[in-house]
């Protein structure tokens, strides 16, 4: 690898954001309710994270279990009100119920960030054809991330197609960075980076003590020691 991987780490609150700065993370992603696989936090959280820690932050922008977008306009409404509460960048993705991309839902929102940067997040790896999902998508101002672990069952499971990935960046609809996240362990980092792959995201695996347990410095100064000894 020819520069610093990126370390994403999910964050909660103040609290996980400050240790996970500390521990050597880049960014972070916002989100609540990981029950649900992270919805929407509140725009009072957001704002108390960027006052807590001055590193970059992805707020999720996600109302409802699954992968259907649910009230549209209610979630265009809230993206406004986290660019009020401070965020500048955004996770989405959204499935129809045929499992093609929801183009029109994305673009509605995408159109309200102005501009703003956003990674598609893992509706990727539910997708019918994640080659048609990337080329319908190629286009959209502001679309600079896939978080994907290659698979709906996990890294071990997608780690083929993430490397088959890797191999077609720079391609039309392949413009855009993996970030490998769901169930990645480090472990998976040789492999991963030697395909070139720089961009990585932990959740499960910053919390020793689980979801109910904070964030760990000493758990994501491992991942950073980790992926800065791979480059």
């Amino acid at each position: 690898m020819s520069k610093r991987a990126v370390l994403e780490v999910i964050a909660l609150d103040a609290e996980d954001a400050l240790a996970a700065r500390a521990g050597g993370a880049d960014r972070l992603e916002l989100v609540t309710d990981m029950a649900a696989d992270g919805l929407t936090p509140s725009a009072a959280t957001v704002a108390g994270i960027r006052a807590a820690v001055d590193i970059p932050l992805r707020v999720m922008l996600r109302l409802v279990d699954g992968f259907a977008v649910g009230d549209l306009e209610r979630l265009v409404r809230i993206a406004h009100e986290m660019r009020e509460a401070g965020a500048e960048e955004f996770v989405l993705g959204f499935l129809d119920a045929d499992g093609s991309v929801d183009v029109a839902a994305v673009e509605r929102i995408v159109e309200g960030l102005d501009g703003c940067r956003w990674t598609f997040h893992r509706a990727i790896d539910r997708a019918a054809d994640r080659d048609a999902l990337r080329k319908q998508l190629a286009d959209l101002p502001g679309l600079d991330t896939y978080l994907t672990a290659g698979s709906a069952a996990g890294v071990d499971d997608g780690l083929s197609i993430l490397m088959a990935e890797a191999g077609r960046r720079g391609e039309p609809g392949y413009e855009q960075q993996l970030l490998v996240g769901g169930g990645l362990r480090l472990e998976h980092v040789p492999t991963l980076t030697a395909a070139g792959i720089d961009g990585f995201h932990i959740g499960g695996a910053a919390r020793p003590g689980g979801w109910d347990g904070p964030v760990s410095e000493r758990a994501v100064a491992e991942w950073r020691a980790v992926l800065d000894g791979g480059s």
